[in-house]
């Protein structure tokens, strides 16, 4: 200490006074009331004060009214003597009214005759913000749905925050110091390596999709964000990752992309479009699908008069008229009309639409789909026909019945009547006539019964298909004249409707076979294999030709073909001019269908 003195020419109080003002840590020494009696320039600084400004204000004038409370509090504690010395960090009000934040020491000073007080502030207002901004990032970070890491340049976990467990399903104590490898499946080790190595050499991964584990083993689709962390000396130390789960919408991505797709094969299969009408501009832009419809040497644009004139003449009013009758309170329409092709063929086409309006009731625009339904209307137009075709055969059949009861049946019972009347004539006759005329009368009732049955078989309903096939075949042999061998192996219970469907079938060919192949002999064969019925009907006599028939106005083959469709099954027709024809039907068993009830 002597050294010192005698090294110092400068008398000690100079010495604390220079130390004094020199400081950068902002010093006052106040009284044991608060009140400050002196302050060096570094306090004045920091609070923007000046010194004669400070010496006027109390301690607690400095901050505000709660950080002046706890510091009031402990100065009394020092005033007591129950503390000599006390820390705080605390705000400081400066001149322009801005908070700053201090690092204050208070030190009890006894070497003077009436103590004082020795306060020392250092200003961590930066130090503050940057604590109170890390506090408000670790809270974003901690509160985010996203994962958020922290990685070292070896790819180790230094942080995973509460995003993180949620997503991966593992806890912080789990994942941090493990190598990030965990999180994916091995076809993926070589992803993670490159993005790693890409990061660690200063370029950043942004919004990078890919597919990680969870702890359950499930996979999650994934956008990684992994940048490089840099220190103040700009080498990097460390990577920061954000992942977001992107599962919902990569689901919603397929879904759309399904729907598109879906969309598309309708298009191609069902050949739609869309289009949307503009009613300013009258111009029509319709999808590229529309080719499948009207051609491939048409515009993508057109307008709305070029269509409307295309349209077939006596269809164009009526669409018209459907167009002009849109409004807000009905905005939709469906209707359906033909369209000429630039080929100058005309399609069907079903266009369904909706209407935009103002808020004054004003047309913007239409948005909707064209169809081509031609091939449904030539449907409905062949089952039209088809409808037609079997109204003429009720009606042909009706005549049948008319002429069969009219020409040989009613002409029966009027030679029976006349018969009759010859008896009362001449009564010695009645023993032997009544004989004849009870087999006249039985031969009329047997023809009755069988002109039923080929109208409605009871026999069907109560032997079952098998046998009662077999009894309307001996029937109808013997109405004919002809025989019918018929063999059967059938083990399974037929449904009633498929029952029904091969008893017409047989019904048909017969008929046809007795009109019309000059034959005596026909064989019948009923038989099961595999979950199939097979019904074979064989002659050999003078055959015809299958395409000339069914270019003809006869419905026998239609209607047997039609029928056999009804239960799923399939039908061939092989017949020879004079080499015989064969019938050949196979019926599923599991077959069932209500449009059969409705055509029997």
């Amino acid at each position: 200490m002597k050294d010192i003195a005698a090294a110092t020419s400068i008398p000690d109080i100079q010495l604390f006074h220079d130390v004094f003002n020199a400081s950068p840590i902002g010093i006052a020494v106040e009284n044991l009331e608060g009140q400050p009696l002196f302050v060096n320039p570094a306090f004045c600084s920091f609070l923007g004060f000046s010194e004669e400004e400070l010496r006027n204000k109390h301690c607690v004038d400095f901050s505000p009214r709660e950080d002046a409370e706890q510091d009031w509090a402990l100065f009394q504690q020092l005033r007591a003597g129950a503390i000599d010395q006390y820390q705080l960090e605390k705000r400081y009000f400066r001149q322009d009214g801005s908070l700053v934040w201090g690092s204050l020491s208070i030190s009890l000073l006894h070497s003077r005759p009436s103590a004082l007080v020795l306060a020392m502030v250092e200003d961590i207002t930066a130090k503050k913000t940057a604590e109170e901004a890390r506090l408000r990032l670790a809270a974003i970070v901690e509160s985010s749905n996203d994962a958020i890491i922290g990685l070292d340049l070896s790819g180790t976990l230094a942080d995973w925050n509460r995003g993180a467990e949620q997503l991966f399903g593992y806890s912080a104590a789990e994942a941090v110091g493990e190598k990030i490898f965990f999180l994916s499946s091995p076809d993926r080790l070589e992803e993670v390596r490159t993005i790693l190595k890409k990061v660690s050499s200063g370029e950043a991964v942004k919004n990078y999709e890919t597919v990680r584990q969870r702890k359950d083993g499930s996979r999650v689709d994934i956008s990684l964000t992994l940048s490089p962390i840099v220190n103040a000396a700009g080498r990097i130390v460390g990577m920061s990752g954000i992942i977001h789960d992107i599962t919902e919408r990569k689901r919603a991505e397929e879904a759309v992309r399904m729907s598109e797709e879906r969309f598309r094969l309708a298009a191609l299969a069902g050949k739609m479009f869309a289009y949307e009408w503009d009613a300013a501009t009258d111009v029509i832009v319709r999808s590229p699908d529309f080719t499948h419809v009207l051609g491939n040497d048409e515009p993508t644009e057109t307008t709305g008069q070029k269509i409307l004139g295309r349209i077939h003449p006596d269809d164009r009013e009526r669409v018209r008229a459907a167009v002009a009758a849109l409004s807000p309170e009905n905005p939709h329409v469906r209707i359906s009309y033909r369209i000429g092709r630039r080929d100058g063929t005309f399609v069907w086409v079903e266009r369904t639409c909706r209407a935009h309006f103002d808020e004054q009731g004003r047309m913007l625009r239409h948005v909707g789909m064209v169809a081509d339904i031609t091939d449904l209307k030539q449907a409905e137009e062949a089952v039209s026909a088809m409808t037609r075709k079997l109204v003429e055969a009720q009606e042909q059949e009706r005549a049948r019945i008319a002429r069969e009861l009219h020409d040989d049946i009613n002409q029966r019972l009027a030679l029976v009547a006349v018969e009759l009347g010859q008896l009362h004539d001449d009564p010695s006759e009645v023993r032997r006539r009544a004989q004849e005329l009870r087999k006249r009368m039985t031969e009329i009732s047997s023809y009755v019964q069988a002109l039923s049955h080929d109208l409605h078989s009871s026999k069907l309903e109560y032997l079952g298909v098998v046998a009662g096939m077999k009894s309307w075949c001996k029937e109808f042999a013997e109405r004919q004249k002809i025989e019918i061998d018929c063999r059967y192996d059938v083990r399974s219970a037929l449904p009633q409707e498929i029952g029904l469907c091969l008893f017409r079938v047989l019904q048909e060919a017969l008929h046809n076979a007795a009109k019309h192949s000059g034959v005596k002999r026909i064989e019948v064969e009923l038989s099961e294999n595999s979950s199939e019925i097979y019904l074979t009907i064989r002659d050999l006599g003078k055959g015809f030709d299958v395409e000339a028939v069914k270019q003809g106005r006869g419905l026998g083959l239609t209607s047997m073909r039609e029928r056999v469709r009804l239960v799923n099954g399939a039908i061939t027709i092989d017949s020879k001019q004079m080499g015989g024809t064969v019938i050949r039907v196979r019926v599923p068993l599991d077959t069932t269908t209500e449009l059969i009830r409705a055509a029997g």
